[in-house]
């Protein structure tokens, strides 16, 4: 069980935190109107935060603090974006994603590393498979046999500097290419992991967890 946080209690952050707690997580959603909380069940059991989501204090309340993922989802552009810099520089978040209505924004956003989704695009399944692992080994697209699947994986910062090729070596996928400042780029011989990228890879199915934990810790040290 992991802990997620999500600002704006509105369609989206309601369906997210039903979502999140259906699936055993503890959830803590924050609203600047408590108003906003009527959208969620009756029997909703997580953390309902009346504050700006923004606000450190705010964030410290509902949990930032230990939380693995942050969704910034309410209705405003600026105010999503801001709140996803706090949770990811202060609450050093590793996953987090904000909700965009500007598409202009939403590409600016993307090549500063910011991962977004553009509302006129949005589905419950696109944040989801950012702040959920399980999600997006899931794959985009699996090959006719479905042993193999193209997927997005999870690195530890551990891995920043280190090359593509080592990073297959160790856990034995294959990187098809990297989104690297909202943009697709095809390695290179030498190509390293950079900070902020997106690493798109193929791997065989049955071993997706063992991929997952190989990558989510940091590389082990050569003996001098």
């Amino acid at each position: 069980m992991a802990h997620f946080v999500i600002m704006g209690c509105g369609r989206v952050g309601a369906t997210l935190a039903h979502t999140l707690e259906d699936a055993g997580h503890s959830v803590a959603i924050i609203d600047q109107d408590d108003r906003a909380f009527r959208r969620l069940r009756s029997g909703f059991t997580g953390r309902k935060v009346t504050g700006v989501g923004f606000d450190r204090d705010t964030l410290k309340q509902a949990g930032c603090e230990e939380a693995y993922a942050f969704a910034a989802v309410s209705s405003g552009d600026n105010s999503n974006i801001l709140a996803t810099r706090v949770a990811r520089e202060t609450f050093h978040v590793s996953h987090v994603v904000a909700r965009i209505y500007d598409p202009g924004r939403a590409e600016i956003y993307q090549r500063l590393g910011i991962p977004t989704v553009a509302a006129v695009r949005w589905s419950a399944d696109q944040v989801l498979r950012r702040i959920l692992p399980e999600q997006h080994l899931a794959g985009d697209y699996r090959e006719p046999s479905g042993r193999l699947v193209l997927s997005e994986v999870d690195l530890d910062q551990g891995w920043i500097g280190h090359p593509l090729t080592a990073i297959e070596a160790a856990s034995g996928i294959r990187v098809a290419f990297l989104t690297r400042f909202g943009e697709g780029v095809l390695p290179q011989a030498g190509t390293a992991y950079q900070e902020g990228d997106t690493v798109h890879a193929m791997l065989n199915l049955d071993r997706s967890a063992e991929v997952a934990r190989i990558l989510s810790s940091a590389p082990a040290k050569e003996s001098e």
